[in-house]
């Protein structure tokens, strides 16, 4: 008996064709400059919706603010800063009127970045690995034949489709003081200002509503793994857990990952969630980045706002090319050939293996039928 399904996929076509070869031709030059032109406004548009905002807000970090000059009085535009404001945020590093540098005292907005990276850090991990585990449980209730599946796809969506503000109002009702939990769990805990009960609130408001995107996700990678490869393990003898670990998590895996660099990299920029189930200021104990970059705006610092929302950018960037590049995201698709190819290699080596196990068992019975 095998012990393992992954033997079944040994039997898959697992070589890819290239495109040339499925469509019968190269494409010629002509072709390719005909795809460049469909695609050029695209492109453009794309240079001027995303590209450019990157590049003012870079430029706009290494400009002063406006503010007035010590020794004339006169209001002026700033000019050229360097790395001040970088250094401003990362180091606390503040500059008097008189151009004096010491460092930030407190209350000023420079000292919550720190405490504000840990916090969307902490969001971030917690949150991204609930939804995970969860979006994966539900996606694979969901992806099971039964009556009334439809009606629970289209239920288990309302969380997500509802906007944030309203979800964060409606949670904001159930914690409060004399909300529907402390009712049900029989407690007074202020979950809108005890620092870590504010904390948990928010990570349970925001796993409610993005848990759904998750499972949506994972579901559709679910729904392409062949039916016939559970079938053949069941005739194996392989066991659910035999199923799940071999079948469904190698082959689902390039969807989870996708899920999981999305998800990852909109909790980054977590904003309206906290700030309205909690508070808007910028020292509360669920401040994230987002709300400093804000914060700084609203006092007419648009130019550290910029500093640090390129901060922000270089962030969200270096985990994009981590999940990317090392730990499977494959958001373009080419990494589906890889993973069907390493699966192959695996059974091959489990088949081999196990033919090693029989064969002396084998050679013992010729044995004895030759006497």
């Amino acid at each position: 008996m095998v012990s393992t399904p992954l033997f079944v996929l040994s039997a898959l076509p697992l070589r890819v064709l290239p495109f040339e070869e499925v469509m019968g031709r190269v494409s010629t030059p002509k072709q390719s400059r005909a795809a460049a032109l469909l695609i050029a406004p695209t492109m453009i548009v794309l240079a001027i919706v995303i590209g450019y905002p990157i590049v003012r807000a870079i430029w706009l970090s290494f400009q002063a603010d406006k503010g007035l000059d010590p020794t004339t009085g006169v209001f002026t535009d700033g000019g050229f800063a360097g790395l001040e404001h970088y250094l401003y945020w990362t180091t606390q590093r503040c500059m008097s009127p008189s151009g004096a540098v010491s460092t930030c005292p407190p209350g000023v907005l420079a000292t919550d970045f720190w405490p504000a990276l840990r916090i969307t850090l902490f969001f971030t991990v917690v949150t991204v690995a609930l939804e995970t585990f969860l979006g994966m449980w539900m996606a694979t209730v969901m992806n099971r034949d039964f009556k009334g599946r439809g009606m629970l796809r289209a239920a288990v969506l309302i969380p997500w489709a509802i906007p944030t503000a309203v979800t964060a109002k409606l949670w904001q009702f159930i914690f409060a003081d004399h909300g529907i939990i402390n009712s049900l769990l029989g407690t007074h805990v202020h979950w809108t200002t005890d620092p870590w009960a504010a904390r948990i609130a928010v990570i349970i408001a925001d796993v409610w509503k993005t848990t759904p995107f998750m499972a949506l996700l994972i579901l559709a990678g679910l729904q392409m793994i062949p039916k016939d490869l559970y079938e053949a393990a069941r005739v194996d003898g392989a066991s659910r857990w035999q199923m799940f670990t071999q079948i469904t998590m190698p082959l689902v895996k390039p969807a989870l990952m996708v899920a999981v660099l999305f998800r990852t990299l909109d909790a980054l920029r977590m904003y309206d969630l906290p700030v309205i189930l909690i508070s808007s200021s910028s020292n509360s104990p669920t401040a994230t980045i987002s709300q400093l970059v804000v914060e700084d705006m609203r006092q007419n610092h648009f130019n550290s706002a910029s500093a640090l929302s390129t901060l922000v950018f270089l962030l969200i960037f270096f985990v994009a090319f981590v999940m990317i590049r090392f730990l499977g995201a494959d958001v373009s698709g080419s990494g589906d050939q890889r993973i069907m190819k390493r699966a192959q290699r695996r059974a091959q080596k489990q088949a081999r293996k196990q033919q090693a196990q029989t064969r002396p068992a084998h050679a013992k019975q010729r044995k004895e039928a030759t006497r």
